[in-house]
């Protein structure tokens, strides 16, 4: 009778194994926090439903106010789920120590990020099938077809990495309690004025380019001119991307593990 082999053979799991579970427990973190809830469905799920009547309480210009809401509210959802939910999870990760521990053990840094990532696409994914649904019976009609489809998606991956980066610098750097304070207020400030959900042209001139030039209104007016048929503006790609080249950099230069 062969003795069995009992002895350890210590290692790290495979790094698909390593990314599926820290994917998933990014997932279960966001998904038990109230706030973050409210922040990624709720409070856009509310705005869009409210945006059939949105004419009455602002000035939205010439068109249909649930065609220039849509758009306007899918962008709300990348700012909520990619910048204030990834900044104050990331902020409290830091003051918990849970990012430190996280460098100490097999997966790697790049899998810690991926990890991020992933759990921001698939609960993205969910959100704006949600509100584009919930759009589409509330009369949307978005036009452009599959091509534009395609350009929204570019641009929410661009809008993603921006807002992504940049709520990765904030949290990087300040102390939890201040992102929590400054991502809210962040957002607050993007949604009331940012070019999210009215657009550009109803903002004074000067008001106007200088929010062409945030990535909220570069996303925002972006998808509007996509699913009004408009097309892709290279204005808002080369916004969007160099927000993310600037302030990934910061990110890998400044970011703090404790």
């Amino acid at each position: 009778m062969t003795a069995l082999d009992l002895s350890p053979k210590p290692g790290a799991a495979p790094r698909t194994a390593m990314l599926r579970s820290q994917i998933s427990m990014e997932l279960r973190l966001l998904s038990r926090n109230g706030e973050q809830l409210l922040l990624t469905l709720i409070i856009p799920l509310v705005l869009l439903i409210l945006g059939a009547r949105a004419d009455k309480i602002v000035d939205l210009g010439p068109g249909r106010p649930i065609d220039i809401i849509t758009p306007g509210i899918l962008a709300l959802a990348v700012l909520s789920t990619s910048f204030t939910s990834l900044a104050i999870a990331t902020g409290f990760e830091r003051r918990y120590g849970v990012i430190k521990r996280l460098g100490a053990s097999p997966l790697p840094r790049w899998g810690l990020l991926v990890g991020k990532i992933g759990a921001i696409a698939i609960i993205e994914v969910i959100q704006l099938a949600i509100l584009s649904i919930v759009g589409l019976l509330l009369g949307w009609e978005p036009n452009g077809g599959i091509t534009a489809i395609a350009q929204a998606l570019l641009l929410v991956v661009l809008g993603t990495a921006a807002f992504g980066s940049l709520g990765l610098l904030i949290a990087g750097i300040m102390r939890a309690e201040a992102t929590l304070a400054v991502a809210n207020l962040v957002y607050v400030l993007l949604l009331v004025g940012g070019g999210l959900i009215v657009p550009l042209s109803r903002y004074p001139e000067a008001a106007s380019h200088a929010l062409q030039v945030l990535p909220s209104g570069a996303l925002g007016q972006g998808l509007r001119d996509v699913f009004a048929g408009d097309g892709l503006g290279s204005f808002s790609v080369v916004v969007l991307i160099m927000w993310s080249v600037c302030c990934g950099l910061g990110v890998s230069r400044t970011f703090k593990w404790e």
